[in-house]
């Protein structure tokens, strides 16, 4: 079951594809954590990774084809994968169709308001990383660590306008690959608003 997970940041893609790889017993893989996983294995792609990153530049499309085509090649891919982060351009999609032939692809949809909700809420303690939010998950007491009493923080990109800016760039760049999944009958529409027990329920169903 080979998968490809789409949706906007907030949505809980990383949340659901983690159940799922559970579930099916089949690999989530996350381009950020490729790159990562070859800069510290110090494999000649995470070289050529590492160098365009220090220069503060985007990794390029063909690297990071080349990368995923070599994640694919594993064992533990041998019975399906769920790609998350990849493809995010239509090269990207192409190029993945000539190595891998997805199943499905799952969007998972949440109004741009309620993706800020979400986003925008969250508070971290900067010394554990330990996260909170104001409605989900608030602190005992209210912006205050619940181990240490020590303030929290909201992080720069949790504040409302680069919310709103990452999904500006999410819907230039993801729209087209909605359409393109569409278009090939593969892509399946997840309603990402209800709790996350009801969003994996909606999930193992489209999959059975």
């Amino acid at each position: 079951m080979n998968l490809v997970f789409l949706g906007p940041p907030g949505a809980g893609k990383g949340t659901m594809a983690t159940r799922v790889a559970e579930h099916f017993t089949i690999p989530h893989i996350s381009t950020g954590d490729i790159f990562r996983a070859n800069i510290k294995g110090q494999t000649e792609l995470g070289k050529k990774v590492k160098a365009i990153l220090d220069a503060g530049d985007l990794v390029p499309d063909e690297l990071t084809i080349e990368l995923v085509r070599d994640r694919l090649t594993r064992k533990d891919a041998a019975r399906g994968f769920i790609l998350d982060g990849f493809p995010r351009t239509i090269p990207q999609a192409d190029a993945l169709a000539e190595f891998a032939a997805v199943d499905r692809a799952l969007n998972f949809v949440l109004p741009d308001e309620e993706v800020i909700k979400r986003l925008s809420g969250r508070r971290v303690h900067p010394g554990s990383g330990r996260t909170y939010h104001v409605l989900f998950n608030p602190p005992e007491s209210e912006g205050k660590d619940d181990l240490t009493g020590e303030d929290l923080v909201i992080r720069p990109d949790d504040q409302e306008d680069a919310i709103r800016n990452r999904l500006q760039v999410y819907k230039q760049q993801t729209e087209p690959l909605i359409a393109y999944y569409d278009d090939r009958s593969l892509l399946v529409d997840i309603d990402s608003a209800p709790a996350p027990d009801a969003v994996f329920r909606q999930v193992l169903k489209v999959l059975s």
